[in-house]
């Protein structure tokens, strides 16, 4: 399976790219939602090397704030991500990936979701 990938070279790309807003620690916050039922599977970070790379490959890449380092999502669990359409939000610091789920389910925990649990 792959996902979709994006020119980074194109004008509109490159300027889309500048825009984004990252926080202090050079971090955006990037959600992975499913593309065929809306469902959130998790909300991770990225710095602009991750992102760069998720556009380009059509797979899901973060940046681990635990290990400092980049993260293939499903590198070593199995449970991939490909990237089907990728939002920006309006004020630019927030990511919206909706994504084909490969394996059981985005959690480290072996759930679905990471929004698995509920308040009440």
């Amino acid at each position: 399976m792959s996902g979709i990938t994006f020119d980074l070279d194109r004008p509109e790309v490159v300027e889309q790219l500048a825009g984004i807003k990252f926080n202090s620690d050079g971090l955006v916050t990037a959600i992975a939602q499913d593309v065929d039922d809306n469902e959130v599977l998790m909300l991770a970070w990225m710095n602009a090397e991750s992102l760069r790379m998720t556009l380009e490959e059509g797979r899901m890449v973060y940046w681990s704030r635990s290990r400092q380092e980049l993260w293939r999502k499903g590198d070593t669990s199995g449970e991939r991500q490909f990237v089907r359409e990728a939002y920006y939000d309006c004020d630019a610091d927030a990511l919206l990936f909706k994504v084909v789920q490969e394996g059981g389910g985005a959690c480290h925990t072996g759930e679905r979701t990471c929004f698995h649990r509920s308040f009440g």
